[in-house]
């Protein structure tokens, strides 16, 4: 009895560490104040830069947009994770360096974007296994002997 008892709370807890996920953050973690609560007319980029420090990311062709990028992505067991959570929060400066705008986004603004898995054929004739395995049988050239001049009959 015992035997069997201890069978079924080892396999219990076996199943229970295979249940429990397992959460991953990535990106920009906020510790006191977030890219939302910074305000515009009021912050420069000098504050936003010592509040919450070096952006994610820049936009691309100026420097007037900063991005602060962040994602909570869930792992069960042995599938892909997924994503739970995702926040972008875009701020724009101004000519005069003051905030003029604070854009946040998630999950839900996200788009799919398709993309083509065309390829491009390569030039020349396509080789069957065949061809690529006895392709060169016949092909090798064997060492001929080499005549100096001078030898005249050997």
């Amino acid at each position: 009895m015992s035997r069997n008892l201890m069978a079924v709370i080892a396999s219990a807890a076996l199943l229970s560490a295979c249940a429990s996920a397992s959460r991953d953050f990535q990106g920009y973690v906020a510790d006191e104040i977030a890219p939302a609560d910074v305000q515009p007319g009021e912050d420069t980029r000098s504050t936003v830069l010592a509040t919450l420090g070096s952006p994610s990311t820049s936009s691309l062709f100026e420097d007037d947009t900063w991005i602060y990028m962040s994602a909570t992505r869930e792992r069960f067991a042995f599938y892909h994770p997924r994503v739970v959570d995702r926040n972008v929060v875009a701020i724009r400066f101004g000519e005069d360096d003051i905030v003029e705008e604070v854009l946040q986004y998630d999950q839900t603004d996200g788009r799919i974007i398709n993309y083509a898995s065309r390829e491009t054929a390569t030039r020349g004739r396509q080789l069957g296994l065949f061809e690529q395995i006895f392709g060169n049988v016949g092909r090798v050239a064997l060492p001929q002997q080499q005549r100096t001049p001078g030898d005249i009959g050997n």
